[in-house]
């Protein structure tokens, strides 16, 4: 047996998993340190890339300042969409070329801190986006070489992206999420600050927390990295290796956070302990899945997202006015459906999550995990209000060939799945995910 009792390798796969991170500075305060340290890093001439709302908040201010007294000549991109789209991204990118930047710094939430890891890439090695998009959707050609120092400073609690190599945006053609992932898009820091959390409304919070959540829950019941196929060379292993013992660390950490305080920081915005947890929970999930790698419910909410064009949901709580399912929302809806399923794959592990998740399993049956968890999400599902499966932002029996061939393309997430899907189970699983309760 290996550490922390994950089993032996087998033949063709992975004896050995890999720990990468961005390098991390939370406490409140740290973002005075964004100018020097982008001084540090060699920079001079720096993107600060931001959202519109965000970039009027008085810590953006702050940010601007401390470039400024390093010395640091700032041009500012505040045109990035919530849930970006392959347009956006090319807009931040031509941007960023155009005003030859030698540094970033990304000031927002995953929205904010993605279309800044392509910024970066597309203005660095100038190619068509779907040139690095992961394979079928894209080329899925890797990142020629390193990219210009980038400081990610988090405004939401629960993305992740400050500490991860990938890139989520909403494909426009296919009316679906897609990814470019690569280590090079990791960034080079994170200034991850709980005072920036005070002004996060209600709803970002829950659908930013349960992200956190389902990171957790997804890279501890991930396929093992021991039962992967050993990458050739074996040092070219992927960013998502499977749960491995360094991501079980802060997946447990992130859930138990979860289980206290979740609710809290959706409750009451006064409340700074609960949303500085949530931020450090968001940290060190982000950690965790950025080393192993989630599966079937992200794969999954890929293609709910696609759909809020045709079902026109529009979330209640967010500034904005266009139709989208807030990412965390639509992860979550499938969780409970998919963890009855996957259970059967390693039942102590989903049990171990539901007990980290507050339940009290000591006369639970092994056969009962999958069931016993996802009654543990649902109920903080239904604590947060949040809607009732995917029939509650508006998808039907219809949308249903649509949300599996969208998963069905999202290879990399599927290939993380501790069990193997096909097209008849994506719909059943999508068919019992319409309602949760």
């Amino acid at each position: 047996m290996l550490c922390c009792q994950f089993p032996e390798a087998l033949e063709g796969c992975d004896g050995a998993f890999t720990i990468e991170s961005s390098r991390v500075t939370f406490g409140r305060g740290c973002l005075l340190e964004a100018g020097p340290r982008l001084r540090a890093l060699g920079c001079n001439r720096v993107a600060l890339i931001t959202d519109r709302f965000v970039g009027n908040l008085p810590f953006a201010e702050r940010v601007l300042t401390s470039l400024k007294a390093a010395g640091l000549d700032v041009v500012r991109f505040d045109e990035v969409e919530i849930e970006p789209t392959d347009c956006s991204l090319e807009l931040a990118a031509r941007f960023a070329w155009e005003s030859k930047v030698n540094g970033f710094l990304s000031l927002g939430g995953g929205s904010v801190i993605d279309t800044c890891k392509a910024a970066n890439l597309l203005s660095s090695y100038p190619a068509a986006l779907e040139y690095y998009v992961n394979a079928p959707v894209g080329h899925g050609h890797a990142v020629p070489g390193p990219l210009k120092p980038h400081i990610a400073c988090p405004t939401t609690s629960g993305t992740g992206s400050e500490v991860t190599g990938i890139a989520v945006f909403d494909h426009t053609r296919l009316h679906a999420k897609t990814a470019i992932a690569a280590k090079e898009l990791r960034p080079t820091e994170a200034l991850i600050d709980p005072d920036v959390t005070a002004s996060l409304p209600a709803a970002v919070v829950v659908a930013s927390g349960l992200d956190v959540l389902c990171h957790a829950v997804e890279s501890f019941t991930a396929r093992p990295f021991s039962r992967r196929l050993r990458a050739s060379p074996a040092f070219a292993r992927p960013m998502s290796q499977g749960a491995n013992p360094w991501s079980d660390i802060g997946c447990k950490e992130a859930l138990g956070l979860c289980r206290d305080y979740l609710v809290r920081a959706a409750s009451d915005p006064t409340d700074a302990e609960a949303r500085e947890a949530m931020l450090w929970a968001a940290t060190l999930a982000g950690i965790a899945f950025g080393n192993a790698g989630v599966h079937l419910p992200h794969a999954m909410a890929y293609a709910i997202a696609g759909i809020a064009h045709e079902t026109h949901y529009k979330p209640p709580g967010y500034p904005t006015t266009h139709a989208f399912v807030p990412h965390g929302v639509s992860v979550v809806l499938s969780a409970p459906a998919v963890v009855r399923r996957t259970a059967s794959a390693d039942p102590a592990r989903h049990l171990k999550v539901a007990e980290l998740l507050g339940a009290d399993v000591r006369s639970v049956k092994l056969e009962d995990a999958g069931e016993v968890l996802a009654q543990r999400l649902i109920s903080l599902m239904r604590r947060l209000a949040t809607p009732n499966g995917t029939a509650g932002v508006g998808a039907t029996d219809v949308h249903l060939p649509s949300l599996v061939t969208g998963t069905l393309a999202q290879t990399r997430l599927l290939a993380n799945a501790p069990i193997v899907v096909d097209e008849g189970e994506l719909s059943t699983l999508f068919n019992a995910g319409l309602s949760c309760w």
